[in-house]
């Protein structure tokens, strides 16, 4: 049974650019009309990402239930005011989870990471973004109701953003995004379904769509990021985005033993640069009583969103267990410093350590 509608192919020649001022197109029969004002940003943004993308070298949610949005609903509060990228200390876990349209959970690091959009340079707030993409879910709006029509084994036309022969799927991070993009368009026969990020992605890549538009109604908290950065990132990710979806949950006693247990098995990164004195070296991270902390990444964009230069090292847990052991001054790791981050001591990484024994 088919879950998602298909795009059109493309043509098989097309030498048009997109242009900034292109009127939103009529997508083609079985994918819903889209209005929201997605496509003008679409081309600085691409460009953006693809810069950004050459700096360097899941799914945790179960789909959410399909539910009418109603434009009349209000939206509970979200957060006002976000820090900015780069003061890290404030998101060591994830923020509380919200439901800004009752029974539709929120990916609430996806939403505040587009809700700081526009509060750092382009490229850096568009890695943030994608970032905290790779994890939990996102929602899709219908035409018609999403439960009939899987009941009734038909594909589900999906919202769509045309910027001359480019086509962007439609992503949503909230409720209160949904309830943006229905206003826009006052289109009321509509209903929404959660999915797990990667299921989404891979209908992308599958349908041949340019990329995705997150919260396109919601200015200036959205986002176009091109295919070409999505399928980078998925390719180099966990294929169960196992550490990234244990640091966005909730921060149970538990979770160190997990985060330890699954870094013995899954792609990891270090972070290398110039070291004071111009010597190269791999980036730590030192608490205020002088204790040492290698940082370990989950993935290359939580490397390059710290915004340093430095280059994502893919390394093994066979390797950060012989670092540990030939240099006693180093206290642990802390994981994902741009956050969520965890903190793991010596002793709560005793599942790595016995991969040098």
């Amino acid at each position: 049974m088919a879950l998602f509608s298909r795009r059109p192919k493309k043509p098989a020649e097309s030498s048009s650019e997109p242009s900034s001022d292109a009127p939103v197109e009529e997508p083609s029969v079985g994918e819903p009309s889209v209005t929201e004002p997605a496509a003008d940003e679409a081309t600085d943004a691409a460009a953006s990402v693809s810069i950004s993308v050459s700096s360097y070298s899941g799914l945790g949610a179960a789909p959410a239930a399909s539910r009418p949005v109603s434009a009349d609903e209000p939206p509970a509060e979200a957060p006002s005011q976000l820090p900015r990228i780069g003061v890290r200390e404030w998101m060591r876990t994830a923020p509380a989870q919200t439901e800004t349209v009752p029974g539709l959970r929120d990916n609430v690091l996806l939403r505040d990471a587009l809700g700081r959009v526009g509060d750092a340079p382009a490229s850096q707030a568009l890695l943030d973004v994608a970032r905290q993409l790779m994890q939990g879910h996102v929602f899709l709006r219908v035409k018609g109701d999403a439960r009939t029509l899987l009941a009734e084994g038909k594909p589900l036309p999906l919202g769509v953003a045309n910027l001359g022969d480019r086509v962007f799927a439609l992503a949503y991070s909230s409720g209160a995004a949904l309830q943006a993009s229905l206003r826009a368009d006052g289109d009321a026969d509509t209903s929404a379904m959660g999915q797990p990020v990667l299921t989404v992605l891979q209908h992308v890549f599958a349908s041949n769509y340019d990329g995705i538009v997150l919260d396109p109604a919601s200015t200036p908290s959205r986002a176009v990021l091109p295919t070409e950065l999505l399928k980078r990132a998925v390719e180099q990710a966990d294929p169960e985005l196992t550490v990234k979806t244990l640091l966005a949950g909730e921060r149970t006693p538990e979770v160190s033993v997990q985060v330890a247990e699954a870094l013995t098995r899954v792609p990891l990164w270090v972070a290398a640069g110039l070291a004071e004195g111009g010597a190269p070296g791999l980036a730590e991270g030192r608490t205020p009583d002088g204790e040492r902390f290698l940082e370990v990444y989950s993935h290359p964009l939580e490397v390059a969103v710290m915004g340093r230069g430095d280059n994502a090292v893919p390394i093994t847990a066979a390797q950060l267990a012989k670092a540990l052991r030939s240099d006693d001054g180093i206290n642990g790791f802390v994981i994902d410093p741009a956050g969520p981050w965890i903190r793991l001591t010596r002793d709560e990484l005793a599942p790595v350590l016995a991969l040098a024994e």
